[in-house]
């Protein structure tokens, strides 16, 4: 008989035999047929993978593997059943919910945070949080943001006009999260190599790729030789680790007030190129303020929108699904 028609025909006969077991004593003599360790018919089959052509040998054990879990699956189905206890009112089973409850899921942006946070882990960075009402020190100011900048524009940011600040200053909705660097750095020495992530807060106009409230990682790499070289490669080698190989990732020159040089990234979004985030080499500035020495100290420094990472992986081509709780979108994930 051909090998493979043997494996079903056993698949079959065993869902069959488990199908007409009543008690856990017959169920158990099935078991002991059909998936025994030592005379079982699939330890029979088992020896069968030696006689098969070299050719044929890879599928026949893709296939025994398949036919071991699928009868293996349906034991402990069955096993289940017969474990249930009778109700003592016409056979009900008491032990069912008396509704259907659906079980939630993790949402995507969840589930893309808790990814990024394993992948930095593996790269040597640890998980820091801040505070999303910043005052204007460490999310300006500190960051090498000067005052007249057009950064600080009240109409580019989200203050609070009924809160203030420890010092008596203004307070507002984080702009970036490199406001956990700054904080970082003021009490700890280096080397420092962290990320952080969070929501962040800026009045764009909503569109397929722009919300006024969204994610961002952003990441810090501090050392007495850190150079761009590295930046590129971890950034780099972070895209592939969460978009696969084959994804397009390039850097354009740029310009940031906290980073010199600075670069925009770029990844290939089907036929165009989508910006992902900002980066570059942590400026002197910063440096001196938080109380480094930028001849031995150097860094770099990095944001990613994280909903970008989510639509490019999961194919989503307008970022407000992200956002609307559509429990038919959600259970895609």
């Amino acid at each position: 008989m051909d090998p493979f028609a043997e494996l079903v025909d056993y698949e079959k006969v065993a869902l069959s035999a488990m199908a007409e077991a009543a008690t856990s004593e017959d169920l158990e003599a099935v078991r002991i047929e059909f998936l025994g360790q030592k005379k079982g018919r699939l330890r029979t089959l088992q020896s069968l993978i030696g006689k098969i052509d070299n050719e044929q040998r890879p599928a026949f054990g893709k296939q025994f593997n398949e036919t071991k879990t699928n009868v293996a699956s349906a034991l402990q189905r069955r096993q289940s059943e017969l474990s249930r206890p009778e109700s003592v009112a016409s056979g009900l089973d008491i032990t069912l919910p008396s509704i259907a409850v659906e079980h939630g899921r993790r949402h995507p942006l969840t589930q893309t945070i808790d990814e990024f946070k394993d992948i930095m882990g593996r790269f040597g960075f640890s998980v820091v949080e801040g505070p999303e009402i910043e005052d204007e020190h460490h999310n300006f100011e500190a960051l090498n943001i000067p005052e007249e900048h057009p950064a600080r524009d009240p109409l580019d940011n989200f203050y609070l006009a009924a809160a203030k600040s420890a010092a008596g200053g203004p307070v507002l909705l984080r702009s970036q999260t490199s406001t956990v660097q700054i904080r970082v750095m003021e009490k700890t020495e280096p080397p420092i190599r962290i990320v952080s992530v969070g929501r962040v807060y800026r009045p764009d106009t909503i569109d397929a790729t722009h919300s006024c409230m969204f994610h961002q990682m952003e990441g810090l790499m501090l050392g007495d030789d850190v150079t761009m070289s590295q930046l590129k490669t971890v950034l780099s080698m972070f895209a592939a680790a969460y978009l696969g190989h084959d994804v397009g990732i390039r850097f354009r020159p740029s310009f940031f007030p906290f980073t010199e040089p600075s670069v925009e990234v770029d990844m290939n979004w089907g036929e165009n190129w989508l910006e992902i985030g900002g980066a570059g080499m942590v400026d002197p500035n910063v440096l001196r303020g938080v109380g480094y020495d930028p001849e031995k100290v150097t860094g770099f420094a990095f944001g990613l929108g994280i909903e970008r990472f989510c639509m490019k992986r999961h194919g989503i081509t307008d970022i407000r699904r992200l956002l609307e709780n559509d429990v038919r979108f959600l259970r895609q994930f």
